[in-house]
């Protein structure tokens, strides 16, 4: 097969390669998918560049654990009807080397959802890790139905996706953005209300929720913890998957005070009945309609090392997808 991978971490051009790799097999409970599209997320870069330290977990990595194919191959113990299925993974990198940049990927079918009819393989390759990651952020504290929920960047990808689902699951939802074209994006998800992320962001967010805010999808903590303890309820919670500041102070005592839970998302680490949960969830969203996500780049396999530095250095909003 044709496959992109690095040996070894640094930038893109220096260490992606693309050439011919021995076919996958699945195993047993796998699925082998023949990739169409492959996602790029912030992750994938970051596991390039080395961003958190721990060098390379295999000698070969294919990077990316999001795509969208069709189901060509089946391991012992998985259901005859997922052959030839048109599907969406994730994880297919997470703790294993080889990912989605390949003609072919092969994950467990736990990590496999249907394609609903009339989604593009582009949208699929994109739900994995914003999707799964925004369904676990909305739902870890509990119900969200009939409750006021915030969305810190609200026109990003994990942002509208959170936005999205927690207004399908009954929430009041507030969204915050710096622009005005990221008012329009967060309003397409599903926001009821907007808010600007400025310094007064806590005025706007309680002119809003004028009987405060229940949980927080936080995606910069460290720049937002003060005002999203000022503006959270009695026993509200945070949910954060991001944050500007790796060694952030935390205002112990006004936690304490109001009783806040604080939740951290790493999203390998998801139990798999909440990342299928989230699977269901996200294909029954799209299934009524919902857009999903701005596609910005497409490139062809062969510039790969392209298309990672389109996500690390963008020059125009909405997600970069690799067509194998």
């Amino acid at each position: 097969m044709k496959a992109a991978w690095y040996e070894k971490q640094g930038p893109a051009k220096e260490v992606l390669q693309v050439g011919e790799m021995p076919d996958p097999h699945p195993g047993a409970g796998e699925v082998r998918i023949r990739v169409a599209a492959s996602g790029i997320n912030p992750g994938d870069v970051k596991k390039r560049q080395d961003s958190f330290g721990i060098g390379m977990a295999y000698p070969r990595v294919i990077p990316h654990s999001d795509g969208a194919g069709h189901v060509d191959e089946l391991g012992d113990g998985v259901p005859a009807e997922w052959l030839g299925q048109a599907v969406w993974c994730y994880g297919a990198q997470s703790y294993r080397a080889f990912g989605t940049a390949a003609e072919f990927t092969v994950v467990p079918v736990e990590k496999v959802a249907p394609l609903p009819q009339g989604v593009s393989m582009e949208q699929g390759a994109c739900l994995g890790i914003p999707g799964i990651t925004a369904h676990r952020a909305v739902h870890v504290a509990g119900p969200v139905n009939g409750r006021v929920v915030l969305v810190q960047g609200a026109a990003g990808a994990v942002g509208m996706c959170a936005v999205q689902l927690a207004r399908r699951a009954g929430a009041d939802v507030i969204g915050s953005v710096r622009s005005a074209e990221e008012e329009t994006i967060a309003r397409k998800a599903g926001a009821h209300q907007v808010a600007r992320a400025d310094e007064k962001l806590t005025q706007s967010v309680k002119a809003l929720a004028k009987n405060g805010v229940d949980h927080i999808v936080e995606v910069a903590f460290g720049a937002n913890i003060d005002a999203d303890i000022e503006l959270l309820n009695m026993g509200g919670s945070i949910s954060t998957y991001a944050t500007d500041n790796a060694t952030p102070k935390i205002p112990f005592w006004q936690m304490v005070f109001k009783n806040i839970r604080l939740f951290f998302m790493g999203s390998d680490d998801f139990p798999i009945e909440a990342k299928m949960s989230a699977a269901a969830d996200l294909n029954a969203a799209l299934a009524a309609g919902w857009s999903g996500f701005d596609i910005a780049e497409r490139l062809p396999l062969d510039e790969i090392a392209r298309a990672q530095e389109l996500v690390e250095h963008p020059v125009r909003r909405g997600r970069v997808v690799v067509i194998v």
